[in-house]
């Protein structure tokens, strides 16, 4: 079976996970609107698609870097190379969310294609010590009864976790390669939480993302051709009233 007919497995997984996104997005939402933040926390390939999505938020939707946040098991340099063995200690993932300070406001969302991963349980433990809440994000079946593996001590049941958002995409056409179909889900799946509760917060009106900062040419163009949809004006005169707010989007829409 070739790579592009293997996606199919992708769409069905996320059908799948609906319902647990639509609760993920509800835990997220309520989080935010009561001062809590976001954090994915992942090794390899799950860290830096959570490390990917946390970035976009702030451009897209206005909001505070600190309010989604991703965290990658052997830090900023496991961004662009391997970091060895970096996933393997529950304690780095515990010291991972002290460092960030964790209240009970948040939530933890843990990403761990095999549902196994040392960083991300370890995480996930500290996360619920603290009150907050905890979502496991895998893509491991299994998952639905027990994570187990390469852990010492007993394995954690599911229900240790507030939520588990399970993707079951089946085995990768390169074993274990879990950058694929796996980490095409996950993209997804998280692209759908931020999102979700970047609506639920009022920041987006109809398809349009009303809060996006203005910080560039592209973004400065794009600002100008949603106040022209909304208002039906022409580019020009759109750009003057965005001009005259200061190019901020939001209170040139709300004046108008």
């Amino acid at each position: 079976m070739s790579r592009i007919e293997e996606e199919k497995f992708v769409q069905d997984a996320l059908r799948t996970a609906a319902t647990a996104l639509a609760r993920a997005i509800e835990t997220v939402t309520e989080s935010m609107r009561n001062g809590g933040r976001l954090f994915y926390v992942g090794a390899g390939s799950s860290g830096r698609i959570g490390v990917l999505d946390a970035s976009e938020i702030p451009p897209t939707f206005g909001a505070p870097t600190h309010l989604v946040q991703g965290i990658i098991a052997g830090g900023a340099t496991a961004l662009h190379r391997s970091v060895e063995g970096a996933e393997d200690e529950e304690s780095a993932g515990t010291f991972a969310l002290g460092e960030r300070g964790v209240k009970a406001a948040d939530v933890v969302i843990g990403i761990t294609a095999s549902g196994r991963t040392p960083f991300v349980l370890g995480a996930l433990a500290q996360t619920k010590s603290l009150g907050a809440k905890t979502i496991l994000l895998t893509c491991n079946p299994a998952v639905a009864g027990i994570v187990d593996g390469g852990r010492s001590g007993p394995p954690t049941p599911a229900t240790e976790f507030d939520l588990v958002i399970t993707l079951p995409v089946g085995p990768e056409i390169l074993a274990g390669s879990t950058r694929l179909k796996a980490g095409t889900a996950t993209k997804v799946s998280l692209n759908v939480i931020s999102t979700g509760a970047m609506i639920g917060l009022g920041k987006v009106r109809g398809n349009l993302m009303i809060d996006l900062h203005t910080t560039s040419t592209k973004l400065r163009h794009r600002a100008v051709r949603i106040v022209a949809e909304v208002t039906q004006r022409d580019y020009e005169s759109a750009r003057g009233l965005l001009e005259a707010n200061d190019w901020n989007l939001r209170a040139t829409l709300e004046k108008l």
